[in-house]
């Protein structure tokens, strides 16, 4: 059996044809015709009122920062188990970050702890959809509407999954999509900003545009363009959208090729978790996820080393996630964490993450498998 990598960036095989009529069209900048075409794309599948691509998912977060009016002193929610980005764009306003924890089921923000974290001083919450199984974002919404508080959606790994029939990403004030080499659906590195009040996306479009009014110049709504407010440039090159673009047109085969094989993985893993040696991933009713990742739970840090270490012998490459932000270093600084973490530090301890890709093979699914069985034997 080849060496199986851990990840592999998606393709069409139509990506660099794509990228030539881009560069041929004399026009390489920020929305093209390209970008366009992805932009529409995800207003149909998301059906939110705006979508618009940025150079990351990154630089999207930071843009809802923005357009939530996050300054010094203000205080936003989130959970410790997440990406350094989730903290970075509100941290970079001045904001605190308050860490709550997770549910040990999903990973996902503890929806019923939200509430006693709030102060006079939270001014957004932000649930991270983790693996693209949606957070309980009824629940976080009630109390998001009883506040008065923004919902950010980092829905980062959420492309294609949803939540009680609507897309992740969607439901918040204000949604955040990847579009990393890592991600379902890659442009290198690039992401998306969702807005959901149909009012507001001239306010992304300013933000998006260095705080010009170029995009209304360009829809001949006013005869000049000028700085109107505060911004900066998010706009990815048209390149990277066209190489973005085959892939949104071949998402429902992506998905379905990811599906197959993390339906695979959980049919041949399941006898080791039914004998007690590791857990799997749980999807809570209501929601339907894109196979952005398997994982597996061991019993404690001390076996996931070993058990990553066997599989690193035998060819397949495996690895841990995040490390908790609040016991880090700028997490300490710029944050608190809220409560107990019972589970936090935890499951982040225990989960390992296995290869997953489009293109992985079914018969690349069992070896790794079988290699998980004879470790446990």
């Amino acid at each position: 059996m080849k060496e199986i990598r851990f990840n592999v960036s998606p393709a069409t095989g139509r990506e660099m044809e794509y990228m030539k009529k881009a560069v041929d069209s004399g026009k390489i900048c920020g929305d093209g015709e390209f970008t366009e075409k992805c932009n529409r794309w995800l207003r149909e599948k998301t059906g939110a009122a705006g979508v618009y691509l940025t150079t990351s998912c990154t630089q999207a977060l930071e843009m809802a920062a923005l357009m939530t009016g996050i300054k010094p002193g203000d205080e936003v929610i989130l959970p410790s188990y997440t990406f350094v980005s989730t903290a970075n764009a509100f941290a970079i306003r001045g904001a605190k970050l308050v860490f709550v924890d997770i549910r040990p089921d999903t990973n996902n923000i503890d929806e019923k702890l939200i509430e006693e974290a709030i102060t006079d001083k939270t001014r957004a919450i932000v649930p991270v959809h983790y693996a693209g199984v949606g957070c309980e974002m009824d629940t976080i919404l009630d109390i998001a509407r009883e506040h008065g508080i923004p919902v950010i959606e980092d829905a980062a790994q959420g492309v294609m999954a949803s939540y009680k029939g609507r897309a992740l990403g969607s439901m918040g004030d204000l949604g955040c999509f990847s579009f990393h080499e890592t991600k379902n659906y890659s442009m290198g590195e690039g992401g998306a900003i969702l807005i959901r009040d149909p009012e507001r996306t001239e306010e992304a479009e300013i933000i998006r545009e260095k705080g010009t009014n170029r995009s209304r110049f360009l829809r001949g709504q006013v005869d000049k363009y000028s700085w109107v407010s505060i911004g900066s440039s998010y706009l990815p090159s048209d390149i990277n959208a066209a190489f973005l673009l085959p892939q949104l047109e071949d998402a429902d085969k992506i998905n379905d090729s990811r599906l197959s094989c993390w339906n695979r993985y959980y049919e041949d893993l399941l006898p080791l978790q039914e004998k007690g040696f590791i857990q799997l991933p749980v999807i809570p009713e209501g929601c339907i996820h894109n196979a952005h990742m398997f994982y597996v739970k061991s019993a404690d840090l001390e076996e996931r080393t070993r058990l990553i270490s066997y599989l690193k012998e035998n060819g397949v490459s495996a690895v841990f996630h995040y490390v908790p932000l609040h016991s880090s270093e700028a997490g300490k600084k710029f944050g608190t964490f809220h409560g107990e973490d019972r589970y936090t530090t935890a499951e982040s301890n225990r989960l390992l993450r296995l290869p997953m890709y489009y293109g992985l093979e079914i018969d690349e699914v069992d070896h790794i498998c079988e290699l998980i069985s004879d470790f446990y034997k």
